[in-house]
């Protein structure tokens, strides 16, 4: 049985190959996370062709820095997400800050509150679309698709109460996203 502190098999091997340059390694990564990253950055920049320049450079930076994963930290999702999340901050705030007059406080504190409103969007992306399906989907039913717990459960053939259990739990998951406003476990140095 694994333990919460080792990292799945694939993760401490994709680590190790990036650390050796493998370019295969870089291309089974981008394959399994370019989505993540694209849905993440546009989320946050709000601009499809920023969402893929940033892309390309997020691959570039996991690359060149794959020594800045810790597998202990957490699952090297999280860790590709976490770059992202920063990266996209940072350019937000360095687009949107050249666009600000000189000694401008108030626009200043707008921009703040822009970027966090991007980052708590980005982050509650990032918990829907990592949660386990049973919850994605009763989620779906309910907020998206407006029914209430009895048809939610209906729809998923379960039971009322583990209906009500799974939407309890996905938005336990979703109001974390305020927390922090950026992708769990993304702490660390970029």
């Amino acid at each position: 049985m694994a333990t919460k502190d080792v990292p799945p098999r694939w993760d401490r091997k994709m680590q190790q190959r990036l650390a050796r340059g493998e370019a295969a390694a870089l291309g089974e990564l981008y394959d399994r996370f370019a989505s993540l990253v694209h849905g993440l950055a546009h989320r946050v920049l709000g601009d499809e062709k920023a969402a893929d320049t940033l892309t390309r450079e997020v691959f570039a930076h996991l690359w060149e820095h794959p020594e800045t994963y810790d597998p202990k930290k957490g699952p090297l999702r999280t860790w590709v997400a976490g770059v992202t999340h920063r990266l996209a901050v940072q350019r937000l705030r360095d687009s949107e800050a050249a666009a600000l007059p000189q000694g401008s406080g108030g626009s200043l504190a707008e921009l703040e509150r822009r970027v966090r409103r991007a980052s708590v969007a980005a982050r509650a992306d990032y918990i829907v679309h990592s949660m386990p399906a049973p919850l994605r989907a009763a989620l779906d039913l309910a907020y998206f698709q407006r029914r209430d717990y009895r048809q939610t459960a209906v729809d998923l053939g379960v039971t009322e109460d583990e209906a009500r259990r799974r939407l309890r739990l996905g938005l336990q998951l979703l109001s974390t996203a305020h927390d922090a406003g950026t992708p769990p476990g993304a702490g660390g140095a970029v």
